[in-house]
């Protein structure tokens, strides 16, 4: 299973992204997905998750600015990321937990690279 995450970049205080991941391999169901940031000299951290059911969890910091979604059918995790802030500055990791995979009987988390989230203050 390969997780591959896309639309980091740098924007400007009070602006926006869309971060996008997509799940690939021989998947028959993912539990969680999430978005999960690390910043210089920090630990990594939560950010969102949502279940395969659609409930979501966000951390404070991010409560009314950022939205996290999925399509299930393609096993893929969005999350849109508006007004950033400075202190938004990090690396996102993308992880699905609980995965199932064809011709498996337990299930395992997997991680994405990252995708660098820079905002200029």
């Amino acid at each position: 299973v390969q997780l591959v995450e896309s639309g980091g970049g740098l924007v400007q205080a009070g602006g926006s992204l869309r971060l996008s991941c997509a799940a690939s391999g021989s998947i028959l169901s993912i539990n969680n997905m999430g978005w999960y940031r690390q910043a210089p000299g920090k630990q990594r951290e939560l950010v969102a998750t949502i279940v395969s059911g659609g409930s979501t969890n966000y951390a404070d910091s991010v409560k009314g600015r950022f939205t996290i979604s999925r399509d299930n059918a393609k096993n893929t995790v969005l999350m849109q990321m508006n007004s950033l802030k400075a202190e938004d500055t990090a690396v996102y990791y993308c992880k699905a937990e609980g995965v199932r995979e064809s011709g498996k009987f337990y299930r395992l988390d997997y991680w994405g690279r990252g995708t660098q989230v820079t905002v200029s203050s």
